[in-house]
């Protein structure tokens, strides 16, 4: 009897440590308070989900949920009150290399040109010219911008300002993609666009992604599962499986359902 225990129990250990190894981010019980003299704000309360290798998850929920703080977090842009975001098992201390960021706004240096834009992280991390050089060729061409490499910022369109700065994420060969609501500044049609052409750089890089929207359609759109958070204080309400074949189209009715059940679970 002895035996059998013992042989069970190495197979559950077996099988959560290769579950874990899986999981490029986890967030475990994750909070964050801001106190003042004034007040204290719960802005996030026991927090709990993992994106795997690979993943592309989205992050929706209603205004003030805390998706902005949460992803700060896991950027180590901040520092959790409690709980811990580990990134391949190892815990997030502060801003690193092996996670790329990609903001609504397009943060692009105007005195530089596309090139010299997506140069600037390679720079930073002392990348020799002759390599530097060739993975910005590689990542302007991925996203569909090599006519524009020598264009400075003012040249180009909202669309392709964002396409730079995910070119610029990309080009540090980081670890996760961390995008907030990266296309909320331009139209619907730039908008269906660019979540193509997400998709198709994300399939051929195989990135792990994780992107905060407050648009349903386009979390369902682009996602593999979808985080919806509840509000005061934020936290994971549900973690929704999208399971549907890409590319998506919103008039299907397996579609419509999936966002009804998520804006369901925003509007309760």
């Amino acid at each position: 009897m002895t035996d059998t225990k013992t042989d069970v129990d190495d197979t559950d250990a077996d099988a959560s440590t290769t579950a874990r190894a899986r999981e490029k981010v986890v967030v475990d019980g994750l909070g964050k308070r801001y106190d003042s003299d004034r007040q204290t704000v719960q802005a996030l309360s026991d927090v709990n989900f993992s994106v795997g290798t690979g993943e592309f998850v989205c992050l929706v929920g209603p205004s003030g949920c805390g998706k902005t703080t949460l992803f700060r977090l896991i950027a180590g842009l901040e520092t959790p009150t409690t709980g811990d975001v580990l990134l391949d098992g190892e815990p997030v201390t502060g801003p690193g290399t092996d996670r790329g960021m990609v903001f609504q706004e397009y943060g692009l240096f105007p005195w530089r040109t596309v090139r010299e834009n997506v140069a600037f992280g390679l720079e930073e991390q002392g990348v020799d010219g002759a390599e530097r050089k060739r993975r910005v060729a590689q990542m302007i061409d991925l996203v569909g911008l090599s006519g524009f490499a020598d264009a400075y910022p003012k040249e180009l369109s909202g669309g392709m300002k964002q396409r730079v700065g995910i070119a610029r994420a990309l080009a540090v060969d980081p670890e996760l993609l961390l995008m907030d609501e990266p296309f909320g500044s331009v139209d619907a049609q730039t908008r269906d666009m660019l979540h193509g052409e997400l998709l198709e750089v994300w399939a051929e890089t195989g990135k792990t992604v994780l992107f905060v929207t407050h648009d349903v359609e386009e979390a369902v759109t682009l996602a593999d599962r979808v985080v919806v958070m509840a509000a005061d204080p934020g936290r994971v309400r549900e973690v929704v499986p999208v399971g549907l074949e890409r590319p998506r189209v919103r008039t299907d009715a397996a579609f419509a359902d999936r966002v009804e059940h998520i804006r369901g679970l925003i509007g309760d």
